[in-house]
């Protein structure tokens, strides 16, 4: 009881409120059936710090890693070995894989969203072959950039604004 809610967080609410169910409301008209995939990548976002810096590393690696679940999803139907072996091959390549080349393109991709993109893209598109596949790996990629982009950077520029607006030079509490 008694506990302060600050105007920076009830901004935060309501932008929270607000923002990311437009974007639930306007994929369907955008032919992206994976909107929900967006506040995965957004939480990733946040969870990185909201580093604005980092925005562009985590949108590349999201959307290898979306690449990433195509060619695994592409292996495995395509390969004839037993199923559980061919599992843990695809997997293991893969996993490797993603890592060395995260790491030396460190710079431009972030391994942990790579890693974080397959897992979604594997998730979405396990349960399918490669002939049904069809638009998922780019509405998936256009839900992890509008995660990144519109539900974490624009929302976090849109809260800092509201915040500098209403302070008047100080930070009120509300109990």
């Amino acid at each position: 009881m008694g506990k302060i809610v600050n105007r920076s967080v009830v901004i935060q609410a309501i932008c929270i409120a607000l923002l990311p169910p437009l974007w639930a409301v306007v994929a369907p008209y955008l032919s992206v059936t994976t909107g929900s995939v967006a506040l995965i990548c957004a939480g990733l976002y946040v969870a990185n710090g909201n580093q604005y810096r980092d925005a562009a590393k985590i949108t590349c690696g999201l959307i290898a890693g979306d690449i990433w679940a195509c060619i695994a999803v592409w292996a495995m139907d395509t390969l004839s070995l037993q199923e559980d072996v061919e599992l843990f091959l695809i997997l293991s390549f893969l996993g490797f894989f993603a890592v060395i080349i995260a790491n030396l393109f460190q710079r431009y991709v972030s391994s942990f969203a790579w890693l974080c993109g397959w897992a979604i893209g594997l998730t979405v598109m396990q349960s399918m072959n490669w002939e049904q596949i069809g638009s998922l790996p780019f509405q998936l990629a256009v839900s992890m950039i509008a995660g990144v982009w519109y539900v974490g950077v624009f929302l976090q520029w849109i809260h800092q604004k509201l915040c500098l607006i209403t302070a008047n030079g100080k930070e009120e509490d509300i109990r």
